[in-house]
């Protein structure tokens, strides 16, 4: 895969009281990932041309993807597909990157959503509302403990654009 046809939609970062390996663990752990991912699992292969998978509560995948680069705990960037009929084919991937930096006694993690052609800011609501969420998740976590309970549901806009172009999301 060329990743430099790949550009950036959005970009987040957000500091964690932590250490970079604690980061990098929650990251790709499945234990870690269903407590901050609303009960998602992640599942990877920590290796160039590992799998990528994230499972939902139930068991089944709802994203499937490739390890692109991976140095453990500074920089793991991922493809992110969502198992959704048609949805690959009609968006392309996207490309999710995770920057880990040490800033003191705290970790400086940004995360890149990139994708290999333009998409409209309803199709890309859905990541603007869910990322924030699940990174704030990760980040109480790591802090205290404890995950706080965020309600989220699917951008009304981001269904509206799938719709339109004939994606059904499932269980709706």
């Amino acid at each position: 895969m060329d990743i430099s046809t790949f550009k950036p939609a959005f970009v987040y970062t957000i500091y964690i009281a932590s250490t970079p390996e604690k980061v990098w663990q929650a990251l790709t752990s499945a234990e870690f990932s269903r407590q901050y991912f609303s009960g998602f699992a992640v599942e990877l292969e920590e290796k160039v041309g590992g799998t990528f998978r994230v499972l939902m509560p139930d068991g089944s995948l709802h994203i499937s993807g490739e390890v692109i680069i991976c140095d453990p705990p500074r920089k793991l960037v991922i493809t992110w597909d969502v198992n959704w009929p048609g949805l690959i084919e009609a968006l392309g991937s996207t490309l999710v990157s995770y920057d880990i930096e040490p800033t003191g006694e705290a970790v400086k993690l940004t995360l890149t959503q990139s994708h290999d052609r333009e998409l409209s800011d309803d199709i890309l609501s859905g990541g603007r509302a869910g990322w924030p969420a699940i990174l704030s998740s990760l980040k109480s976590l790591l802090e205290t403990g404890k995950v706080p309970a965020i309600q989220m549901e699917p951008p009304l806009k981001l269904l509206a654009a799938l719709k339109e172009m004939g994606i059904k999301m499932p269980g709706m």
